[in-house]
């Protein structure tokens, strides 16, 4: 029989576990490296040039001079909408609407995306005395100039904050 040498084998233990031990002690007293600031804290948001600027024609247009003239200028900003049956329907239906939710007070950003440098989405809550509805905005940009792809109004954002606040999306 084969007798162990306890104390050859003790000595290496010891030595192995003073190692990792060292090695532990030494991680731990290195300088941890700074987080970038970019991924410490969301960026601001960052309003597209000439996309922003077209919105905001848009609703000073809305306030002073009206539904019609707001959804003619930015449906103007691109030539290939040129169907005027649709875009009159959109105003009278628009109008109609306004009438029963009271003056324009003001708007607010619900969001801004970018999906590429050439394509962005804004959602805009839009105040008015008896209640709020939406705009949405979508502008491309195929060139040099932003112009409109998509136009869309809702007044459904109570029912969406209604399910968002539902447990697991379950009708009480």
């Amino acid at each position: 029989m084969k007798h162990l040498n306890i104390k050859l084998l003790l000595t290496r233990w010891f030595l192995l576990a003073g190692i990792v031990c060292y090695s532990i002690y030494a991680k731990a007293q290195e300088p941890t490296a700074a987080k970038p600031a970019a991924t410490a804290a969301k960026p601001p948001f960052v309003a597209v040039k000439g996309a922003a600027d077209l919105v905001n024609t848009f609703f000073k247009k809305y306030k002073d001079e009206g539904t019609s003239a707001a959804i003619d200028y930015i449906f103007g900003t691109n030539k290939y909408f040129t169907n005027n049956a649709g875009i009159s329907q959109l105003k009278a239906k628009l109008d109609s609407l306004r009438q029963g939710i009271g003056n324009y007070l003001g708007k607010d950003l619900i969001v801004q995306k970018n999906a590429s440098n050439s394509l962005v989405f804004y959602s805009y809550l839009v105040k008015h005395e008896i209640q709020p509805i939406r705009f949405t905005f979508m502008f491309y940009k195929p060139q040099n100039e932003w112009v409109l792809y998509r136009f869309k109004y809702d007044d459904q954002m109570d029912a969406e904050l209604e399910d968002a606040g539902k447990i697991n999306n379950k009708h009480p």
